[in-house]
């Protein structure tokens, strides 16, 4: 019987997690921990697979013989940037707990701001008795820009809760309980929407989206009047100088914000002072590196089955 090809993973996690995530995984093969003192001069070639998060810059030099290379993360837009990253089936994460976690992160963000906690916050701080008024998610429309897998279960999730959701992306998608809108669609699906939540990936199209043009398009009709924006796409989608300015002007409300420009987000941004950002160290929806392994041992099955690989990449589309 063939000797099964090892597993090379260079994963910028925590070492502890990945160490007890690789306990036991891959019993049938060698498993090449990255993190691991003795491995980083170790000859690669002849490996069929990497699992990578801000890998070493010299991984695929060190490897060059890769048959697919596996995304520890949802995005990928910064491994599409990666040097020397080969021409090989490049396969996204995609699990159930990462998923919940994201849904359940902009499920929070929008009842924050529904309940108005940042003005309740702020009474408590001045010993303020005084109730405000009490808008339901019924009476808020919440656009989702990206109808991903993430995208989908989020809008599940909300109206769930009662919230009234539409849907947006590149091109059209039927979501069962969702008006959605394609490309053209644009300025109607902004026009409708009070919450604009943002999902989307990382492309050329998508850079610097969230912008000022943007925000004053969307619904000013909604309970609070101006309305709220909500990241845990890509920091790279919005404009952080035009998120300050409609803060400030009023063009928004309020906002949540997971993802930036520059992470760790910088110690002069306005954005910390200001009362109406709530403001998240891109930990919004965190891979479970367990359930990333198993993702991978899936996915590696299929390929020695001969069968298909599920959750590609179409790099020409950057997703």
């Amino acid at each position: 019987m063939p000797t099964k090809s090892p597993v090379i993973i260079d994963l910028k996690f925590d070492p502890e997690e990945v160490a007890a995530a690789l306990k036991g995984a891959f019993a049938d093969r060698e498993v090449i921990n990255l993190l691991h003192p003795a491995n980083r001069g170790r000859d690669l070639s002849g490996i069929d697979y990497a699992v990578v998060w801000k890998p070493g810059a010299d991984l695929f030099a060190r490897a060059p013989d890769l048959k697919v290379v596996f995304s520890g993360g949802a995005g990928v837009d910064h491994v599409l940037k990666l040097p020397g990253l080969p021409d090989v089936p490049l396969v996204r994460f995609v699990d159930g707990t990462l998923t919940t976690r994201m849904s359940e992160w902009v499920a929070l963000q929008c009842l924050l701001h529904l309940r108005q906690h940042r003005a309740y916050a702020a009474q408590r701080e001045k010993r303020v008795w005084r109730e405000l008024a009490q808008p339901e998610a019924k009476e808020i429309t919440v656009g989702i820009m990206g109808l991903g897998v993430l995208g989908q279960d989020a809008a599940a999730k909300l109206k769930t809760l009662g919230f009234r959701v539409v849907g947006w992306s590149r091109s059209r998608k039927e979501v069962e309980g969702v008006e959605t809108f394609d490309a053209d669609g644009l300025d109607a699906f902004l026009a409708k929407t009070d919450f604009l939540v943002g999902l989307l990936p990382l492309t050329p199209e998508t850079t610097g989206i969230y912008n000022t043009g943007l925000f004053t398009r969307l619904s000013r009709k909604g309970p609070f009047g101006a309305p709220v924006f909500i990241n845990a796409g890509r920091g790279g989608s919005q404009v952080e100088a035009d998120i300050v300015a409609s803060l400030n002007d009023g063009t928004l409300h309020a906002v949540s914000l997971d993802v930036f420009e520059q992470e760790p987000l910088p110690l002069e941004s306005p954005l910390w002072d200001m009362d109406r950002a709530f403001i998240t160290p891109h930990a919004a929806a965190a891979s479970d590196v367990k359930a990333l392994v198993r993702h991978v041992e899936r996915q590696i099955a299929r390929v020695e089955r001969g069968e298909l690989l599920e959750f590609l990449v179409d790099r020409t589309a950057g997703y």
